[in-house]
């Protein structure tokens, strides 16, 4: 499975402003919302329930919010790099600049899951990270994010 199966390059948001972890949240549904024709509110209500469970924030300024929703036909990712970093309540305590929200239909299962551990491991590159962390380009993060190697050991 590939990042280019999970997002588009309209999905990408190179250079977002958001002043908080629930603004930040309430951008990308809007995105997320705009690309699969869901309603936005219930896009953030499903991602807010599960952040509520625990942090998505996986450590070095990297979360993965995720969510399923009942209207979703397919698994569908947004990227966020942040102009400046937000406390996200991460495992680490660090703030969050580069988000990965994925919507997955509610009958997903391992698919889901497949598709968290692809962003997971594809986030923990550290080349790729920086090169996303160095440009506010969307063409140039989509390339990263979808070239990167798939066979890296988990």
């Amino acid at each position: 499975m590939d990042l280019s199966d999970l997002i588009d390059i309209s999905a990408i948001m190179p250079n977002l402003k958001a002043n908080s972890k629930k603004q930040l949240l309430q951008l990308m549904a809007e995105r997320a919302a705009s690309i699969t024709a869901l309603p936005e509110r219930e896009v953030f209500d499903t991602i807010l329930q599960r952040e509520r469970l625990g942090s998505t924030g996986v450590g070095n300024g990297i979360a993965i919010p995720h969510g399923k929703l009942a209207g979703v036909d397919k698994i569908v990712g947004v990227f966020a790099r942040l102009e400046h970093p937000v406390d996200f309540e991460a495992l680490d305590d660090q703030p969050v600049d580069l988000v990965f929200m994925l919507l997955a239909p509610e009958g997903a299962g391992a698919d889901h899951l497949k598709a968290l551990s692809r962003i997971a491991r594809v986030l923990r590159d550290a080349d790729i990270v920086k090169k996303i962390r160095g440009t506010s380009d969307a063409t140039a993060i989509y390339t990263f994010l979808s070239q990167a190697p798939a066979s890296h050991a988990a």
